[in-house]
């Protein structure tokens, strides 16, 4: 062991800095817990599947909008597209691309409607397509 007098005022000032390196500033916490709060806020919606009451949501939304460009190909072309064309005349004119549903399905198209007569329907088969209750419409039930 060293004694004091011989090392003179060094064996002071290191041990004094030592001591005032043994823990984490508040600064470099909060800078740590920025970089996973960070993270967490991009991976977790990733992972986390969003529910079928939100994808209705956004379902509606898109029927909506191709309920506008139906209607906007009829005012150019004087009638709405046949069931058997179905939504694909309105690619790439009144639609960007083809449009599919959140569930990853085509959404369907029939006109003359029987929901609306005199005009079309527009649905999706929901998230079981098995189940027309979850069905989501252009149509009022």
């Amino acid at each position: 062991m060293r004694s004091m007098a011989n090392s003179g005022d060094a064996g002071v000032y290191d041990m004094k800095s030592s001591l005032r390196r043994t823990g984490f500033t508040l600064i470099e916490i909060l800078v740590v817990v920025i970089i996973i709060a960070a993270l967490a806020g991009m991976v977790v919606p990733r992972l986390w599947p969003v529910s079928d009451e939100a994808k209705a949501k956004i379902a509606q939304g898109d029927i909506a909008n191709i309920s506008v460009a139906i209607k906007l190909y009829r005012l150019r072309s004087d009638r709405f597209p046949s069931t058997d064309e179905g939504l694909k005349a309105l690619y790439p004119e009144y639609l960007e691309k083809k449009a599919r549903d959140p569930w990853k399905r085509d959404y369907q198209y029939r006109y003359p409607g029987t929901h609306s007569p005199g005009g079309f329907d527009v649905w999706s088969l929901g998230a079981d397509p098995n189940n027309a209750a979850d069905d989501v419409t252009s149509w009022a039930e």
